[in-house]
């Protein structure tokens, strides 16, 4: 989040969804009980380093670190919150000042701190575990919104694949050499996950909606959600119809590996060095749309969910339940998980990371791939388009072949230039004379802010992007 937003947020003071904690030099103890109480409301955002009054006391540097990872630590103990749900710690200096932002989105279960549950109005955080009236309604609220906690008591541990609940163990092992997965037996997994989950309601209880989309057999899945299908096609040179054609109905782990195969097999690959890792480009895009495309997808909605791939564009297409309309701002934009069980199972094995990265991923690595720009629209179909070809001279466009493969033509080579050339803060002069481009409006809009935008170069001078002696940097080794 940049500066100048972050103190536009301060002018309105602590709200529904606002929250700060001074945290200096250590963490708030009851930034758990906010955090609580987001995760069963409507989500919202929390400031270390600010005080009730909303003014900047900074969080102190060499305290940084230390307050970052307690904090990461106890996310993940079911002792502080039950069930545990990963978040991400956010730094950003505003005026000299360093603050911590961390986005707490909606869950679709409800969560306990220290055993007790908590809820949010304007006042701040309510406790209000002895309330049943209340607390039986948040959980009515949340199996009625998310559909992904619907019960479904009569299916049966072994109309799921035990063969993924082994892969997933290996691979959240892989995340996290203790992880608690690694012990549990098939039930306490998916009651750990979320998906598994009794009704205080009704008294129901089984696996969930989200457990069955994840580890079910085909014909389970089919039972219990009949109009569930991905599809992917290939549409380059018969437009009308299709060229290669893959119907998927099956879970969401083979659907990932299959959506996966599909792209490996008609897009070439472009090889990046990031750091001193040799790493592919197609990977790194496609891992982050397919996922996408899978997890954040209103199930019950009959629309299919589609990756098209075309000559010079990939698109995909899935049901969404909408925050917003039209083409989203990737520099002001606030990440909304649709299923966000399934999307934090996602992260636990390393499918996926922190909420929101995802969007911005994308976008840097599709700039290296392709020098393209992706685009993310919102609506009742939730569409994102990845450009395949390339604006790369200042005369007209290039095509960078079918696959996007040679290089990405000349930006590829000038963005690993730039970069390299970047170790050492350079100015925007500077840059623009490195790689020879006579416009600077175009050396701008093409080049420069696609790769701040990115996240490939740094500001020197982040709170004030137009300042004069504003330099750039990377933190390629």
């Amino acid at each position: 989040m940049k500066s100048e937003k972050v103190k536009d947020i301060f002018k309105n003071g602590e709200g529904i969804t606002i929250e700060f904690k001074q945290s200096r030099s250590c963490l708030n103890r009851d930034v758990f009980e906010s955090v609580c109480a987001f995760l069963n409301r409507n989500g919202g955002h929390i400031f270390l380093g600010v005080n009730d009054t909303g003014a900047i006391v900074g969080v102190d540097a060499e305290a940084v670190d230390k307050i970052k990872t307690e904090f990461i630590t106890l996310m993940n103990n079911p002792q502080k919150i039950s069930p545990t749900f990963y978040l991400s710690v956010e730094e950003v200096e505003v005026d000299g000042k360093i603050i911590l932002h961390i986005i707490v989105p909606e869950s679709s279960q409800v969560h306990r701190c220290n055993g007790r549950i908590y809820d949010r109005n304007e006042d701040g955080d309510i406790d209000i575990t002895d309330n049943t009236n209340i607390v039986a309604g948040m959980y009515g609220r949340k199996q009625g919104t998310y559909v992904e906690n619907r019960i479904f008591p009569f299916a049966e541990i072994s109309e799921l694949k035990a063969e993924l609940l082994v892969k997933v163990r290996q691979m959240a092992v892989n995340e996290r050499a203790n992880h608690p997965w690694k012990s549990m037996d098939d039930i306490d997994l998916l009651k750990s996950a979320g998906l598994y989950l009794k009704d205080r309601q009704s008294g129901k209880e089984g696996i969930t909606l989200g457990g069955i989309l994840v580890f079910g057999s085909e014909e389970l899945i089919h039972a219990v959600l009949p109009h569930y299908r991905t599809d992917a096609i290939l549409r380059k040179v018969n437009t009308d119809r299709y060229d290669d054609r893959d119907d998927i109905r099956v879970n969401l782990l083979e659907s990932f590996e299959r959506l996966m195969h599909f792209v490996s097999k008609h897009l070439n690959d472009n090889f990046y060095l990031e750091g001193d890792r040799r790493i592919s480009l197609r990977d790194k895009i496609f891992r982050e749309v397919v996922s996408n495309l899978l997890i954040h997808r209103d199930f019950a909605n009959p629309f299919p969910a589609k990756l098209v791939i075309e000559k010079d564009r990939v698109f995909t297409e899935n049901s969404n339940k909408a925050n917003g309309n039209g083409v989203i701002d990737l520099d002001n934009f606030s990440p909304f998980p649709k299923n966000p069980t399934i999307a934090k199972f996602f992260k636990e094995i390393g499918w996926v990371d922190e909420l929101g990265s995802g969007v911005r991923n994308i976008y840097k690595y599709n700039k290296i791939y392709s020098g393209g720009g992706p685009t993310f629209i919102e609506g009742d179909v939730f569409k994102t388009i990845i450009p395949l070809i390339s604006q790369t001279s200042e005369h007209g466009s290039e095509h960078v072949g079918e696959h996007g493969s040679e290089h990405a033509g000349n930006h590829e080579d000038r963005t690993q230039e730039i970069v390299e050339y970047c170790k050492i803060p350079r100015s925007r002069g500077e840059i623009q004379d490195f790689v020879g481009m006579k416009s600077r409006r175009y050396f701008s809009e093409k080049l420069l802010n696609p790769l701040v935008r990115g996240g490939l170069l740094k500001l020197t001078i982040p709170e004030n992007p137009k300042n004069p002696k504003q330099k750039y940097y990377s933190l390629k080794k």
